[in-house]
């Protein structure tokens, strides 16, 4: 269990900022990208839909000094790796290793016509890896960021976005929407964001500063959805491939609304309406979330946070055993206005919106009884809604 504070942000800039010096015996400059939370709006962002993310105060921070040639030379501190290969080679082939993120928004942005920098990097994220926190995120964005800055160049944050969301589709294999990418380049502190993942249109929604995120972590990897996520994508395509048919013109499931659903049912299997329905149906969530923030109706809030864990656990089947003891075990204790699964789901974590006078019980409470019933220890985070990628300083 535990509350990530300032004087933890600040000693983990600084050991990076050591090592880096003990390795390269250069002074680096260090950049942060955070990693995230969705409050609601799972597997809506790859069908053009809407999501509320925010981002949290845990993050991947890249110390970086230039190089006079176009090598990248990179030292992972949590895998206590160092690679190293050259911005020439165009091909730039995948490893299947932790360094295809960053060999990977080098591709991105060299083909993207940023001519890099060759650069030595040092990594440290503390973001847990396979949890559902998005650290792919936080070490693209974190890692793209720091590669502009010391080539002296200039990209907006969408297109920044864009461009690691790129990396992580066409180079690493994960066909993973714009969401996580575009909260690690725009979030604001003490905000979530509703995202429009067509437009890219968004609203900040400031979160009341009583209020916490209780992000629980199940300890069960969600190894499995990585390939189970691309399913899910491909039965959404097939679904809007079939409905088409009948509703000319739709591109995605978020052109489709729940009548016109039922009205085409036949068209589908079951699986495949089933689906389509958690789609549809959490786009409206979404949207009635944003107006329960917009009027402080956390209770409302938590309401639609429910009805999106069943419809993930239901009908989209992302949920696991360990996932819905969490949930059903927070929404029971005083204090928690709502609690859902967050992330691609088969594991990693959920998110609980409560009072932060009840922190201090909910931690303990929820724990223990989850390791009853478990045998897990879940790792418990109190978070804040953090700021999106720039310079770390310490």
């Amino acid at each position: 269990m535990s509350t990530y504070s300032l004087d933890q942000r600040t000693a983990h800039w600084t050991e990076l900022k050591l090592q880096f010096n003990s390795i390269f015996e250069a002074a680096p400059t260090l950049y942060r990208a955070p990693g995230r939370v969705n409050l609601i709006g799972e597997h809506t962002d790859y069908n053009d839909g809407f999501v509320m993310p925010a981002a949290i105060d845990l993050s991947c921070c890249v110390a970086i000094a230039p190089r006079k040639d176009r090598q990248l030379v990179v030292h992972s501190v949590n895998f206590n790796e160092t690679i190293e290969f050259s911005l020439n080679d165009g091909k730039m082939e995948t490893t299947d290793h932790w360094s295809d993120y960053i060999r990977g928004v080098a591709w991105a942005l060299e083909h993207a016509g940023h001519k890099l920098r060759g650069a030595e990097i040092a990594i440290l994220s503390n973001i847990p890896i396979g949890a559902g926190l998005s650290s792919s995120a936080g070490i693209e964005v974190a890692t793209a960021y720091a590669l502009l800055e010391i080539s002296g160049l200039q990209v907006e944050r969408t297109e920044l976005a864009k461009l690691c969301q790129k990396a992580e589709n066409d180079y690493v294999g994960a066909r993973c929407g714009i969401m996580d990418q575009f909260i690690a380049c725009h979030a604001q502190a003490g905000h979530a964001i509703m995202l429009d993942c067509r437009s890219l249109n968004y609203r900040t929604l400031p979160l009341k500063s009583d209020v916490c995120l209780l992000i629980s972590n199940t300890m069960v990897d969600h190894h499995l959805a990585g390939g189970e996520y691309n399913v899910r994508r491909a039965e959404c395509e097939e679904g809007v491939r079939r409905l088409a048919s009948v509703l000319p013109g739709i591109e995605s499931l978020r052109d489709v609304s729940m009548a016109e659903l039922d009205r085409h049912r036949d068209r589908l299997t079951d699986v495949l309406y089933r689906r389509c329905r958690h789609v549809v149906t959490e786009n409206l969530r979404v949207t009635e979330a944003t107006a329960a923030l917009q009027r402080d109706d956390l209770n409302c809030f938590g309401h639609l946070m429910a009805d999106s864990h069943r419809s993930l656990r239901d009908d989209y089947e992302v949920s696991c055993f360990e996932l819905d003891v969490m949930v059903e075990i927070a929404v029971k204790q005083e204090g928690v206005y709502g609690s859902r699964m967050t992330g691609g789901g088969f594991g990693g974590c959920t998110i609980s919106l409560v009072k932060e006078e009840s922190i201090a019980h909910l931690q303990h409470a929820i724990a223990e009884a989850y390791e009853e019933k478990t045998g897990r220890r879940p790792e418990i985070y109190v978070c804040s809604a953090a700021e999106g990628v720039g310079i770390a300083k310490c």
